[in-house]
């Protein structure tokens, strides 16, 4: 059993005590109730939070393990809370877009994974036959780009693709999720510049890269998302939006019956153009960082719910990828550790709560792709558990993670809040130990 004065329940944020029995939780009573445990620890005031729920996660395994791989990617998970992830279909070789290689990411990760792991499928041009039975093995969903994916086994979907891959997706009940941008509006750096009259500035030059990939590269995207859905009854999901102008058109669309939901990431939370200094190409992602307006405004799209989740797009690359000009170097943020002291820091200086996390990287993820046994403290649930320091500041060095290559862009910078025991499934997560993670599979919504 684990008690905490500070223990997040759906309802809200108290003084309870846990009980749990095997892998699930049996009692959830008072903080001082006498239940009956062969073992308590009192937490005291540190908080107990239900696992996080990372529904966006690149391990790159296999194929490209040098990048990341399903031991030290969930590792990372487990330090940072997250007791949940599901994998993309990318940046693995081969991509998971067929039952042969899901089958192939599966026996890659058996006996690796410290915290529970589930897969995405692919929707590419040609494999649309593919879909029924990747659907029927286990994943949950779908994953598409309506623009180039920097890797050449992965292509886009033209706005044809999407709308047959969409009418699949409903045809099964499943879910596409899509990372939308269109790339009519995308740019090399030189047309960039002299079409936003911009000065010239160096290659290296992070305003001239954001130039590259403007706002209205997304909303036009989601434009034609939303049109696929609305044409075939899909259930469809925007990845990682940065571009805040297209939060009105989703929650639009979502009021007019398009089964539509958006998640964000922290970085786009907690980082700004603004700040990202010249040649600090580890800031680099797609779409990506943008101005400390559009931040503010992605943080009131959380606020009054038109933003519906937050996870990592953790998309980590070699060191010698991340390196060079912003032009040419690997387009991911390493960040699966960081997330929930990254977005408590943000918070807690919003006057936010607890609470609002663990909708937010908890249940709402779990909610998503259809785990409700997962991201949340209810009897029940699964005992996936975090006890988390709100008031220890601590600062973040890159070599300490436990993700393949230190290389983030969190690297120096001082943090508040603090994981300090990771619970799967009833047992206190110890990497000294083996790994106890399992694979998930979908089940019926």
């Amino acid at each position: 059993m684990l008690r905490s004065r500070r223990t997040v329940l759906p309802d809200g944020e108290r003084p309870a005590a846990v009980a749990i029995a095997g892998e699930r939780i049996a009692v959830i009573g008072d903080y001082d109730e006498p239940i009956p445990a062969h073992r308590t620890e009192d937490l005291q005031d540190l908080a107990l939070l239900p696992g996080l729920v990372d529904t966006h996660v690149h391990v790159n395994e296999p194929g490209r393990t040098e990048w990341e791989g399903f031991a030290t990617a969930t590792r990372a998970a487990a330090a940072g809370g997250v007791t949940t992830i599901v994998d993309m279909p990318l940046n693995s070789l081969p991509p998971t877009v067929d039952t042969a290689a899901l089958a192939a990411k599966r026996a890659a990760a058996e006996g690796k994974l410290w915290v529970d792991t589930g897969f995405w499928g692919g929707a590419i041009p040609g494999n649309d036959a593919d879909l029924k039975s990747l659907h029927d093995a286990g994943v949950f969903g779908f994953k598409c780009f309506t623009a180039p994916s920097g890797v050449d086994e992965f292509p886009p979907l033209d706005a044809a693709g999407l709308h047959r891959a969409c009418a699949t997706v409903a045809a099964l009940d499943s879910l596409l999720i899509v990372h939308a941008e269109d790339p009519a509006h995308l740019h090399d750096a030189d047309a960039a510049v002299h079409s936003h009259g911009s000065q010239a500035s160096p290659r290296s030059d992070f305003g001239r890269f954001l130039a590259t990939r403007p706002e209205a590269a997304e909303t036009s995207a989601v434009r034609e998302v939303i049109a696929a859905a609305r044409a075939t009854g899909a259930r469809v999901h925007i990845l990682h939006l940065a571009a805040a102008e297209a939060l009105d058109l989703i929650h639009d669309a979502w009021l007019d019956g398009v089964a539509i939901t958006v998640e964000t990431c922290p970085h786009y939370l907690h980082l700004a153009a603004e700040r990202v200094p010249d040649g600090a190409t580890a800031f680099k992602c797609c779409p990506p960082i943008r101005g400390e307006a559009n931040r503010d405004a992605l943080w009131a799209g959380l606020l009054d719910g038109r933003i519906d989740i937050v996870v990592s797009d953790h998309s980590p690359s070699p060191p010698h990828m991340k390196t060079g000009d912003f032009a040419t170097a690997w387009g991911g943020i390493a960040s699966l550790q960081l997330g929930l002291p990254v977005m408590w820091t943000e918070a807690r200086a919003r006057g936010l709560a607890l609470t609002d996390l663990v909708r937010w990287m908890s249940t709402g993820p779990a909610d998503l792709v259809g785990l409700h046994r997962k991201g949340r403290i209810a009897t029940g649930a699964d005992a996936d558990l975090v006890a988390f320091d709100p008031e220890r500041a601590w600062t973040v060095r890159a070599a300490d993670l436990h993700h393949r290559h230190p290389v983030t862009p969190y690297d120096g910078e001082t943090l508040t809040g603090a994981v300090a025991a990771t619970w799967l499934r009833g047992a206190r997560i110890d990497t000294d130990a083996a790994p106890r993670g399992r694979q998930l599979r979908r089940s019926p919504r």
